[in-house]
């Protein structure tokens, strides 16, 4: 990094100032990483194939109430994940999953176009979604 003279008067502002700029720079660094792994999907074949990328897929969703949807989202890409692979079975050493899971449902919501489908179920969708891995 840049060095820089402060005088001692001043060094809890200008270090304040400096964790500032830094957190700000960190934070936005993320969230552009993450922002350019976010897919849009509406159809499931591009679901596993972009999970396998690392990214974070956005899907419409028939919502939380349908636990057994969810359910089937883990199983089924968890299944193709594997079959992607090569493999017939998650390591039983590793503490984490190829299966997707849901984040979560996102506050800022892009427009969900009526009679859109759930990724899944075929249901109408209620909104969209954000899935990925735990890594």
């Amino acid at each position: 990094g840049d060095k820089e003279d402060i005088s001692i008067d001043g060094i809890g502002a200008a270090l304040a100032t400096k964790l500032d700029a830094i957190q700000e720079a960190m934070f936005t660094k993320a969230k552009e990483a993450r922002d350019s792994h976010v897919v849009k999907v509406t159809d499931w074949k591009d679901f596993v194939p972009n999970l396998e990328q690392n990214n974070l897929v956005l899907t419409p969703w028939c919502g939380g109430e349908f636990q057994e949807w969810e359910e089937k989202v883990k199983e089924q890409s968890r299944e193709e994940s594997l079959q992607a692979r090569g493999e017939d079975a998650e390591d039983e050493k590793t503490a984490t999953s190829v299966a997707a899971k849901t984040l979560c449902i996102p506050f800022d919501q892009p427009e969900l176009p009526a009679g859109t489908k759930c990724i899944i179920s075929g249901l109408e969708a209620k909104c969209w979604c954000l899935w990925g891995r735990s890594y």
